[in-house]
């Protein structure tokens, strides 16, 4: 049982912080996906010993329990008192890279949760159609679909050309034109 705990630890210290940035780009609140993440990993450490490929489990898990929760009704959402103070501006350091990632994940947030999911996994993680749709439960065709409906929905909102850059270890990056 050692053994167990200790690869479930080492398994949840790296991909702790990849799953709340997954969870979070698909549910867009950053409380209700440590939520999210968090009882996932509740269930996987119960789970451990009978899963072949935790990654691919969690990272299912979490896409569905971040939908989950931009689902619950609005008066079973807890409200974290941090949501009613305003941001604070950021200096301007003349790199624009901050402002336009900004840019592009409130576009994000604008999009229906399952496209703005099938676009986290595809682009942002780097999975491929198969993959997605094995981690969405759908068919191949569906995540194409989806793609398509969800780029044609950033394209509209961000008003300009989005283009997508592959980078050698697999993923993709979202640029505007």
């Amino acid at each position: 049982m050692r053994d167990a705990e200790a690869e479930f630890r080492d398994f949840v210290s790296v991909q702790l912080e990849p799953l709340r940035g997954l969870a979070y780009l698909t549910c867009g609140d950053w409380q209700a996906g440590e939520d999210a993440v968090l009882t996932v990993l509740a269930r996987l450490y119960a789970r451990w010993r009978h899963i072949d490929n935790p990654l691919a489990y969690v990272r299912t898990a979490v896409v569905r329990a971040a939908i989950d929760e931009t689902r619950r009704p609005w008066w079973r959402r807890e409200q974290a008192a941090g949501d009613a103070l305003p941001d604070r501006a950021l200096p301007d350091d003349g790199t624009g890279e901050v402002d336009e990632r900004l840019r592009v994940r409130a576009a994000l947030l604008r999009l229906p949760p399952r496209l703005r999911a099938v676009l986290v996994l595809r682009f942002l993680e780097g999975l491929s159609v198969q993959q997605t749709a094995e981690a969405l439960g759908c068919p191949e065709g569906t995540v194409k679909g989806y793609t398509s409906r969800g780029l044609d929905g950033l394209r509209q909102i961000l008003g300009v050309d989005v283009s997508i850059e592959e980078h050698a270890e697999g993923r993709h990056e979202i640029r505007t034109a």
